[in-house]
């Protein structure tokens, strides 16, 4: 009985410790242009890309990907200035294009794509969230040498990035 128990409890043991041990895969790789990265089922696209951005310190970018995902796209309402959200699970994303930019100090992702389903039929849109379905997600991050900011604009209601710090709506 205490042989049993003995064994149950390092069972436990070891199970506890593989659920919480962490995946260390890495997730990028630096290219010429920029940097390669392939996500894994789960990962949060949106949260890696931003991430990536503050790690290496990317001054602004333009990003391209496709994969697996569960996506949320959202439709921008120019009278509420607020997204219409819609989900699509188990969809293959066909298409991922943004780019990356600074605002108030902090990363700001503007990101569109398009998904197919079984049937293939497309969706498309802002991209609000994707997290990996089955399989992956490859990207490529093209860096720039320029650090980039957006800007909420009146009376449009949305930021907009702007290519040089001087430029202001009105102002060429």
């Amino acid at each position: 009985m205490k042989n049993l128990q003995f064994m149950t409890m390092i069972f436990c043991l070891f199970f506890a410790g593989q659920v919480v041990a962490q995946d260390t895969t890495k997730r990028y790789t630096k290219v010429p242009v920029g940097y390669l990265m392939v996500l894994r089922q789960g990962d949060d696209v949106l949260a890696h890309i931003e991430s990536l951005a503050v790690k290496e310190k990317i001054p602004s970018a333009n990003f391209s990907g496709m994969g697996f995902v569960n996506a949320r796209f959202g439709f921008f309402n120019f009278s509420t200035k607020e997204y219409e959200p819609k989900e699509f699970n188990n969809v293959e994303l066909a298409s991922m294009q943004g780019s990356i930019a600074w605002q108030d100090g902090k990363v700001s992702l503007h990101t569109h794509g398009v998904v197919t389903d079984k049937d293939f039929k497309a969706y498309g849109g802002h991209l609000l969230k994707a997290v990996v379905g089955t399989g992956s997600v490859e990207i490529l991050v093209t860096v720039h040498d320029k650090k980039l900011e957006r800007v909420l604009e009146q009376p449009l209601g949305a930021n907009v990035l702007h290519i040089a710090p001087s430029y202001r709506p009105g102002n060429k």
